[in-house]
């Protein structure tokens, strides 16, 4: 489904990703983990075209799509998800999850303006799907609702449901567990399984550890730009770089805590 080869990128002199090579195979779960500054955000950046890479090549689909913008990737069926909430909270939450529709939306300026059947079908079915979206990622009880009045949590799944409508083959999640308490952490990982079980390709990056251990078919590790192991979960729990890595890392936290 994707290949990501010898993929970096400079910003000026610092090397934010170096020479990263890894393969997400269709149907899996596959985890981008590493301390923070390793360079997770900036691969996802590349990988979703919000950057051009500097080298390397990024095969999806077997078409090489380095550069080549959001939008683009999105009709190719690229979608994903960001670190800080990108939900419009002057809107419903349906009217959010139907902007992830708007690519499959063939409408052109007079029809809408003169409100055809036509156009009055497609938003109706817009809005089904939207809705069932909802019922889908677990935020049913909001459809009714304005995006501004939904808890934190339920916003995190409104997101992944807007970048399902998009109708991915593959979805990149950054940080889907970010700022949520034991229980929505317990809801975000059923429903990531749930939308690979679907048959949706899932890539995340995540600092949950335990969450990712327990989704995950494979893991990427990045450590100051560069891979450091690339395996199954256990594979990567035994590896001695990365055991040394966040060990170290944990050692610094404390002596300067």
């Amino acid at each position: 489904m994707l290949a990501i080869e010898n993929l970096g990128k400079r910003f000026g002199g610092v090397h934010a990703v170096q020479d990263v090579t890894f393969a997400v195979r269709k149907g899996d779960i596959h985890a981008v983990i590493g301390p923070n500054g390793a360079g997770k955000t900036t691969l996802f950046n590349l990988i979703t075209g919000v950057y051009a890479p500097s080298s390397g090549r990024i095969m999806f689909d077997g078409e090489n799509v380095a550069g080549m913008a959001p939008d683009a990737l999105a009709r190719r069926g690229m979608s994903r998800t960001f670190q800080n909430l990108q939900v419009c909270m002057n809107m419903t939450a349906l009217d959010n999850v139907m902007i992830g529709a708007h690519l499959h939306l063939n409408q052109n300026m007079f029809a809408s303006m003169l409100r055809l059947p036509s156009v009055r079908r497609a938003d109706s079915a817009c809005r089904d799907e939207a809705a069932r979206l909802m019922e889908f990622v677990g935020v049913g009880a909001h459809i009714g609702a304005d995006a501004g009045q939904m808890p934190y949590g339920a916003l995190k799944r409104l997101e992944i449901a807007r970048a399902l409508a998009a109708r991915p083959k593959i979805l990149l999640l950054d940080e889907p567990a970010a700022g949520l308490n034991h229980t929505e952490t317990a809801e975000i990982e059923a429903l990531i399984r749930k939308v690979a079980q679907s048959g949706v390709t899932v890539v995340l990056v995540e600092h949950d550890m335990k969450l990712v251990m327990n989704l995950s078919d494979r893991l990427l590790v990045l450590d100051y730009g560069k891979m450091l192991a690339e395996g199954t979960p256990a594979q990567v729990r035994a590896n001695p770089a990365v055991i040394a890595a966040y060990l170290g890392a944990a050692q610094a936290d404390a002596q300067h805590g």
